[in-house]
């Protein structure tokens, strides 16, 4: 999205597009991040932070501290639904890939394999991973083509082989656009000294600390190095393009470490250089064809290799700088030394032995003297086992058979005759089994404890992860209703009807209906009228801007052979002849394939009398109708609620509810209604319902007061009328008074 394009999504009230930049935080990630941003995305971050440094990203954007094997990065991928992932997070060294290759497996494939899922699952339109020059291993035939055959000699280089094969493999299953890179020397500003790259970035640490250069061998092995905002502005091409598989990037061209040290010694003249023997493993050349990521992308790198060193040294000497002031205001003449930690088995060992010292001065003296046959080592291996466990039990049994031993020796055994002794292996075996018991018991519960601690832990760093997820969503989502009620276009009008219809009685639905029509198509002149269950009369239930005597209250289907038309066919009637007393747009309203209404409109402007506007009233409609319908089926379900069992007479709280949704269109639309004072009181409901519902029309309503009288409310009635209805409602068993004129 160009900047532009990030204008007509605000103006016009659209979610800006989302992209989620893992390893985001990191070298490449921050440069990506930073593009992305200046091209009006949305950014996420998701970086485990081994590397990476959230100082890195000064753009406005949301992080998240997580492995990409983390199961949480699912919570992210279902609350935001990205357009695009950019997947940079990896273990990129070498040597800790030869010395860990299962920490290398579990980073680089199994993370890509979570993030492959996670996007095919939530409907990502475009993936973007890294590879690397590294799969290309000894092969010295250059430049290397995407076209040869790859022989990765280190693990981290098999890894980013066995990506690019899952990508395409998730590319043809799953139809997920994947494009990945196979980066050459990648340098710039933010670069730590580790990675592949790393020889600049080194350099540029040493000169800024006067130490010399250190060169293995002769320099000049050669590397293609390419400047890191290139390749943030190729990944943010290819987001935008529809080319999938893999290209190298790079700027296809050899530069020596020596040229590298002439270049800086332009910006650093007195640079010292030391020569140390050539690395073995050391690959000598790489160079990459770049064409094929020209041709596709329409990119080609900017920056040459003495402007990107430039650059890179201006930020390398900026951080210095910044880490030097700071340092100095941090320093602190007498830093706090810290105090060292001690083992945890150690401070309930000293408690155990100062149990164990109040246990033998009690066993040898004083209950000894006093209570000859209480054994307190039982006593003293119960309490710690309950205290400390397992060990420290298991440790008061050898000390309390220590204290036995020395006691039955005081007393004038030898060691032979206590070997025969059964008394004495008796209460050995006292000791064992209290101690193991209690021990035993005391150590599953506490581990069992432990359990629930750590489980309620996670527990409860998940809600607080999930609890930050929703506030971050709930904020987007009220920022984008927010866009959507100020919109003037079709997304506004759609978010205003589906607010406005929003209620489960059809009265009011009928009721906001006239003001959304009003509002969306911008007409005065809106009428609906409600259909009877033969679908022959249609009856006038709510009207906005029509003279009281222009519009028919009912209507014979068979009269109009427009009316005829629509019943039959289901579809919008357009007056294109512009005919007189006809309106100029009208459509039904289905509920369960039956016509329920027909809303009509007339005094639309004739250039506003467009296809866009038939289109637009149609789409009005139909939200009208579902909510109409959600509103018909919600009043099917609780009948029971709703209405006197056994009848159509409404109870008080719902019948006052239909009433005042009355009062409401006649304050706003001017519509009458007449309120009826029923004597049936002599009656019960059901009887009552006998003689008065079949008087009724589809317009009309039946329903207790609140202090139990019959009344019945006819819609789009005035006193004027009575002389017209009361013949309709005539029936020897029941008189009629008015109780009040709305």
């Amino acid at each position: 999205m160009f900047p532009a394009q990030r204008h007509l999504c605000e103006k016009r009230g659209m979610q800006e597009m989302k992209v989620l930049i893992t390893g985001g935080y990191g070298f490449i990630g921050s440069h990506v991040a930073d593009r992305f941003f200046k091209e009006g995305y949305e950014v996420f971050i998701i970086d485990n932070l081994s590397t990476g440094n959230k100082a890195n990203v000064q753009i406005k954007h949301r992080g998240y501290t997580l492995d990409v094997t983390d199961p949480k990065c699912e919570e992210i991928f279902r609350a935001y639904r990205f357009d695009t992932v950019v997947h940079l997070a990896a273990q990129i060294s070498v040597g800790k890939s030869l010395a860990n290759p299962q920490l290398d497996t579990d980073s680089n494939v199994l993370g890509t394999v979570n993030m492959l899922d996670l996007s095919v699952k939530y409907g990502v339109k475009r993936f973007i991973y890294a590879s690397s020059a590294a799969v290309y291993g000894l092969d010295e035939t250059l430049p290397h083509l995407e076209t040869k055959s790859v022989e990765p000699i280190s693990p981290y280089g098999i890894s980013k082989y066995v990506n690019e094969l899952y990508a395409d493999k998730w590319h043809a299953l799953h139809g997920l656009s994947t494009i990945g890179f196979r980066f050459s020397n990648v340098y710039g500003p933010r670069q730590s000294a580790e990675g592949e790259g790393g020889v600049i970035s080194i350099f540029m640490n040493n000169m800024l600390q006067d130490k010399p250069l250190k060169v293995f061998g002769d320099g000049e092995q050669t590397r293609d190095f390419i400047y890191v905002e290139d390749v943030a502005d190729a990944v943010y091409r290819s987001a935008n393009s529809s080319h999938t598989g893999i290209y190298n990037l790079s700027v296809n061209r050899q530069d020596s470490v020596n040229e590298i040290i002439r270049s800086l010694s332009e910006i650093r003249p007195d640079l010292q250089v030391q020569h140390e023997p050539p690395r073995p493993q050391d690959i000598l050349h790489s160079r990459l064809d770049n064409s094929a990521v020209m041709r596709d992308l329409d990119w080609s790198p900017l920056y040459g290799l003495k402007e990107g060193l430039e650059r890179t040294y201006a930020y390398f000497a900026s951080q210095a700088g910044e880490k030097e002031a700071a340092a100095t205001a941090a320093a602190d003449p007498a830093p706090a030394r810290a105090r060292p930690k001690l083992p945890k088995w150690l401070m309930p060992t000293f408690e155990n032995l100062l149990a164990f010292a109040l246990t033998a001065w009690l066993s040898l003296s004083i209950v000894s003297n006093m209570y000859g046959v209480i054994d307190v080592k039982l006593f003293y291996i119960t309490i710690v086992g309950i205290l400390y466990g397992n060990r420290q039990a298991l440790l008061a049994v050898a000390l309390s058979i220590g204290l036995l031993t020395y006691q039955e020796l005081q007393a004038g055994r030898d060691l032979v005759s206590l070997t025969y002794d059964t008394d004495f292996f008796f209460s050995i075996a006292i000791y064992l089994f209290i101690g193991l018991v209690v021990g035993y018991a005391i150590q599953r519960k506490n581990v069992r404890i432990s359990q629930q601690e750590r489980k309620a832990a996670e527990a409860s760093e998940r809600y607080e992860f999930l609890e930050d997820i929703y506030k971050e969503v709930r904020e987007v989502k009220d920022e984008l209703q927010l866009r959507i009620m100020n919109a003037g276009d079709s997304y506004g009008k759609i978010y205003y009807a589906t607010k406005e219809l929003e209620s489960l009685e059809p009265e009011a639905v009928f009721n906001s209906a006239v003001n959304v029509v009003k509002s969306i198509m911008r007409v005065e002149k809106v009428a609906i009228y409600r259909i009877n269950k033969y679908q022959n009369f249609l009856r006038l239930l709510a009207s906005s801007g029509y003279d009281a005597k222009s519009l028919d209250k009912s209507l014979r289907v068979s009269d109009f052979g427009h009316l005829q038309h629509m019943l039959q066919n289901g579809q919008m009637y357009t007056n294109k002849q512009l005919e007189p007393g006809l309106p100029l747009m009208a459509v039904p309203l289905y509920h369960h394939d039956q016509v329920a209404a027909v809303i009509a409109i007339d005094g639309m402007k004739f250039e506003s009398f467009s296809l866009y506007q038939q289109n637009l009233f149609q789409i009005t409609a139909d939200l009208i109708a579902s909510s109409l319908s959600k509103a018909f089926t919600f009043i099917e379900a609780t009948e029971n609620h709703r209405y006197v069992e056994g009848t159509r007479i409404m109870q008080p709280a719902v019948f006052k509810e239909i009433v005042q949704t009355k009062h409401e269109a006649k304050l706003q639309h001017h519509i009458p209604y007449l309120l009826l004072q029923c004597s049936l009181n002599q009656f019960s409901p059901q009887e009552a319902a006998q003689f008065i519902e079949p008087l009724l029309r589809e317009t009309d309503y039946v329903g207790l007061a609140e202090e139990g009288r019959f009344q019945l409310l006819l819609s789009n009635t005035s006193k004027q009328d009575l002389n017209t209805i009361m013949p309709r409602l005539s029936h020897p068993q029941i008189s009629f008074t008015v109780v009040n004129e709305e």
